[in-house]
């Protein structure tokens, strides 16, 4: 019969294996996590603040700079419009930018973390079906 205060899955001697959390390092105290962290957010707030401010200077240009945002470029275009699809370039851009970042300096990190701990590796979509 268990022991009143024996954790369910754990041997019936009492010993404390290898998967006990408390036995086990924890990753994010890894030097290498944190450097990938570090990478990450050097990354990724420098350049997200800098989109919000260039989405920002868009906005506060439509609300206060009409005669600006109104003027013609060529035909009926004008600032406002190239502005505005300037803004979906830009998204698209720093997305492939951020892509080959994580790619060039985040993914082999990641891929060490995860074969030194153990964690599951996740597979893309177009992976899964190779």
């Amino acid at each position: 019969m268990d022991h009143p205060h024996q954790q369910p899955g754990s041997p019936p001697d009492g010993t404390v294996t290898a998967t006990d959390p408390a036995q086990l390092e924890r990753p994010e105290e890894d030097r290498e996590f944190r450097g990938l962290r570090a990478s990450f957010r050097s990354f990724a707030f420098p350049v997200t603040l800098g989109f919000l401010l260039w989405y920002l200077l868009y906005v506060l240009l439509s609300c206060y700079a009409h005669d600006f945002m109104a003027a013609k470029l060529f035909g009926h275009i004008n600032v406002a419009l190239v502005l505005g699809l300037l803004q979906f370039a830009s998204t698209f851009a720093i997305a492939a930018w951020y892509a080959r970042f994580a790619e060039r300096r985040l993914d082999p990190s990641a891929a060490l973390l995860r074969e030194r701990y153990g964690r599951p590796t996740v597979v893309t979509p177009w992976e899964a079906g190779e």
